[in-house]
C-alpha cells in the first residue's frame, strides 16, 4: 500500500491528508462492491422489483444528486474535508438501514436513498480534493489515480460476491453481505477522520454557483448525467430479468469492468491531459453509439446466449469510456479562477446532471415496460451524440 502513494509523489503535493484520503476511497470502494455486487439480485429476487419500480427505486436514489447544490448551500461554511467525513457517516447509516431493515419495496428504496446520500455528497469532494492534492498540470493523472484506488476495492468486492455466490446457490446471502459492507464503510469513515487539512471557505457557498463561463460545462453534465443513468439502472437489470443472470455472473460482469478500469483510469487520465478535454469529450460519446445499439437490439440480431456476451462485452465498453467523464472536471479546473471556484463549480454540476437523470431514471422503467428495452437505449445514444456535438463548441483557454 505504501509503494503505491511513494510511485505517485511526482503526481500529487505532498499533504499529511493525502494517505487516509486514498485509503478511505479504498476501502469504500471494497465496501461498494460488495453492496452492488449483490444489489440488483436482491431487489430482483427478495424485494420482487420489476422494470417499473426500479425505476421509481432509482429516481429516489438519484434524488440527493439534485439536491445537494442546496445542501452545499445551506453548509457553506464547512470545507470540502468536512462535507467528505460527513458523506461516510451517511453511507455508513444507509448500509446499515439495508442491512437489517425488512426485504420491502418501500424500506429498500428508503435505504438506497440514504445511502445515496452519503455517496453524492462525497461525489463532487472527491474530484475537488484530488486536484487539490494533485500537482500543477497533472490534474488528469490525479483524478485517474483517485479513480484506479476506487476501482481496486470495488474488485475485490466483486470477487467475493462472485466466489460466495457461486459455492452457495440456496438460500444466497443476501443480508449477510450487507452487513459486512457497512463494517467496512465504518473502517472508511473512521479513515476519513484522519484526513488532516481544511479548505478554505468563501462567499460563494452562500448560493448556486452559476457563471456564465461554466454553462457548457453544466450543459455537457446534463447530457452525461442523462446518458450514464440507463446503463447503471437497466443495463445490471436486463442481465437479471431478460437474460437471467445470476448474483455471481452479475458480479463477475462488475469486476471485469472494475479491472478495465483500473487499467484505463490513469491512461484516459494521461491521454486528458495530452491531447485535451476537448478531443476527449467528443470522442467518447460517439464510441457510446455502438455500444447503445448493440446493448438494446442483440438479442434481435444474434441467438440469445450470444446476444448476452454482447451485452456483457459492451457493458463493460461502456464502463470504460464513461471514465472520460473526468475531462470535465479538468475543463473546470482550465478555465477557473480558484481552487474555491472549481470545488463549487464542480458540486453543483453533480447536481445540474441529476436533473435530468432522475427523470430517466423515472421514465425509463415505463419505456422499457410499454415501448421497450431497444427505444430506451436509443435515447441514450441520441443524448450521447448531443453531447459530443456540444463538447466540439468548447474554446480552450489561450
Amino acid at each position: 500500500m505504501q509503494s503505491f502513494f511513494e510511485k505517485r509523489k511526482e503526481i500529487f503535493q505532498k499533504s499529511g491528508g493525502l494517505k487516509f484520503f486514498l485509503m478511505s476511497i479504498l476501502i469504500s470502494g471494497l465496501s461498494y462492491g460488495l453492496y452492488k455486487g449483490v444489489l440488483d439480485n436482491y431487489l430482483a429476487e427478495v424485494v420482487g422489483m420489476l422494470e417499473m419500480n426500479r425505476g421509481v427505486t432509482e429516481f429516489f436514489r438519484e434524488l440527493p444528486g439534485v439536491l445537494l447544490v442546496f445542501i452545499l448551500a445551506a453548509f457553506y461554511m464547512f470545507s470540502a474535508e468536512a462535507f467528505y467525513k460527513i458523506g461516510a457517516v451517511i453511507m455508513l447509516v444507509g448500509m446499515c438501514l439495508q442491512a437489517f431493515l425488512p426485504p420491502t419495496v418501500i424500506l429498500a428504496t428508503v435505504a438506497i436513498c440514504v445511502y445515496s446520500l452519503g455517496e453524492h455528497i462525497q461525489l463532487g469532494m472527491k474530484s475537488s480534493l484530488t486536484l487539490k492534492y494533485a500537482r500543477e498540470g497533472r490534474g488528469g493523472e490525479a483524478l485517474g489515480i483517485q479513480s484506479a484506488a476506487s476501482q481496486i476495492g470495488t474488485l475485490l468486492g466483486y470477487f467475493t460476491v462472485v466466489l460466495v455466490f457461486s459455492l452457495v446457490t440456496k438460500n444466497q446471502p443476501f443480508k449477510l453481505f450487507f452487513l459486512i459492507a457497512a463494517v467496512l464503510a465504518g473502517a472508511s469513515a473512521v479513515c476519513t477522520m484522519f484526513i488532516s487539512g481544511k479548505s478554505n471557505t468563501d462567499e460563494s457557498k452562500r448560493r448556486f454557483y452559476f457563471h456564465k463561463k461554466y454553462f457548457k460545462y453544466y450543459m455537457l453534465e446534463m447530457f452525461y448525467g442523462s446518458r450514464k443513468q440507463v446503463f447503471i439502472t437497466f443495463g445490471p437489470y436486463l442481465l437479471v430479468l431478460f437474460y437471467k443472470a445470476d448474483a455471481a455472473t452479475i458480479s463477475l460482469l462488475f469486476a471485469i469492468s472494475a479491472i478495465a478500469g483500473f487499467i484505463a483510469s490513469p491512461i484516459v487520465g494521461k491521454i486528458i491531459d495530452r491531447l485535451g478535454y476537448k478531443t476527449v469529450m467528443v470522442a467518447d460519446t460517439l464510441i457510446l453509439v455502438i455500444v447503445c445499439f448493440f446493448y438494446g437490439f442483440a438479442h434481435h440480431i444474434f441467438p440469445t446466449n450470444v446476444a448476452f456476451i454482447i451485452c456483457c462485452v459492451n457493458y463493460v465498453l461502456d464502463s470504460v469510456i464513461s471514465l472520460a467523464s473526468m475531462a470535465s472536471n479538468v475543463y473546470v479546473q482550465d478555465i477557473s479562477d480558484n481552487a474555491d471556484e472549481v470545488k463549487a463549480t464542480i458540486s453543483t454540476g453533480v447536481s445540474i446532471n441529476h436533473v435530468i437523470s432522475i427523470f430517466i431514471a423515472l421514465f425509463g422503467g415505463w419505456i422499457w415496460q410499454t415501448l421497450g428495452i431497444e427505444l430506451l437505449f436509443m435515447i441514450s445514444a441520441s443524448l450521447g451524440l448531443l453531447n459530443s456535438a456540444y463538447a466540439a463548441t468548447i474554446k480552450k483557454r489561450a
